[in-house]
């Protein structure tokens, strides 16, 4: 063994202790809400799904349930990921599993739903408090009024 290596050696204990705290920290955070966009490409239609974690929300005849959403942490690279089951319903027929898996915001193209009507994409994890906080108090601000020479008159 040579000089050289022992210094590395000496560290390795110490890496090994400190990387459970490492790994911890990059843990995603969790939220119980997530919010979806789609289009109903018949009608050109947009709609907005605001989807509770483990229950089902409805569009036509979509039904989606959000399995799991997760944001990385805001010193991260930011990225929204959804874990979703989309079924339809279909007249007299079981119903069918449209997509099951993770669905990025990021990225929607790498893990689609494909469907010959509906399209349907990750925007945004919340928890449903700051969602009705959010409600409660809109926070838009009155735009302000322009100066009076630059108003248009009719004179």
């Amino acid at each position: 063994m040579t000089f050289r290596a022992a210094p590395a050696l000496l560290l390795a204990p110490l890496l090994l202790a400190t990387a459970p705290a490492v790994a911890q920290q990059a843990q995603d955070l969790s939220f119980d809400t997530a919010i979806l966009e789609g289009l109903d490409k018949i009608t050109a239609h947009t709609f907005t799904l605001v989807a509770p974690v483990g229950e089902s929300v409805h569009y036509g005849r979509l039904d989606v349930m959000v399995r799991a959403c997760r944001k990385h942490r805001p010193e991260e690279n930011p990225e929204t990921a959804a874990f979703l089951d989309v079924w339809e319903r279909r007249a007299n027929q079981p119903t069918l599993s449209l997509f099951r898996g993770w669905m990025f915001a990021s990225s929607p193209a790498v893990s689609a739903m494909e469907h010959p009507v509906y399209d349907l994409w990750v925007m945004d994890c919340v928890n449903a408090a700051d969602l009705q906080k959010a409600k409660d108090n809109p926070q838009t601000p009155a735009a302000p009024k322009p100066p009076p020479e630059l108003l248009m008159t009719d004179d």
